[in-house]
């Protein structure tokens, strides 16, 4: 949505399911900046941090998840 596309709702509901999910497995969120201008860039750029202690498959999923290029 802040990247000016049309809302679907099935589609931001998995994005936000991937969200809640890497904050449950890792306890932090996947993208973090006290500056909304730079918060937005990496959402929109999909980076982030995975940390190695966890199984591949998790990681898949997550990862296929927060895809920002569907």
């Amino acid at each position: 949505m802040i990247s000016g596309k049309k809302y679907i709702g099935k589609l931001s509901d998995i994005w936000s399911s991937g969200i809640i999910l890497y904050a449950m497995v890792w306890g932090f969120l996947p993208f973090e900046d006290s500056n909304t201008g730079i918060l937005y860039q990496k959402i929109l750029k999909g980076k982030f941090e995975i940390p190695s202690d966890l199984s591949p498959s998790i990681v898949d999923l997550l990862k296929n998840i927060l895809n920002v290029n569907i």
